[in-house]
């Protein structure tokens, strides 16, 4: 007769967790070090998308403005040469003005 197994051992429907999986302990060094080295890359990558970043960002906004204002720029004459005729004008009568004006 064979005698059955004793109660503690386990069986293979059961679930048997290791002494080290049942207690978890917290993360030794070497996981945090890991986690201070990713922090510290993330850092230093994010830290060289920023300067890129700005570089890329100066220089194509200097380049739409050049093309904008080279774009405007015949508008922009256009419009300084009548400011430029009316002011001359303005200042002519006025001048004219104060003439007769003074030999009245």
């Amino acid at each position: 007769m064979s005698r059955p197994p004793p109660r503690f051992v386990p069986t293979l429907t059961e679930v048997v967790a290791s002494p080290a999986s049942a207690t978890r302990s917290p993360p030794g060094p070497s996981t945090v070090d890991q986690q201070r080295v990713q922090e510290q890359m993330v850092h230093r990558v994010m830290q060289r998308v920023d300067l890129t970043l700005d570089r890329l960002l100066r220089e194509t906004v200097g380049r739409l403005v050049l093309e904008h204002t080279q774009a405007l720029a015949p508008s922009l004459r256009d419009e300084i040469e009548i400011v430029v005729r009316q002011s001359v004008n303005q200042a002519f009568e006025q001048e004219l003005a104060s003439q007769l004006l003074d030999k009245s």
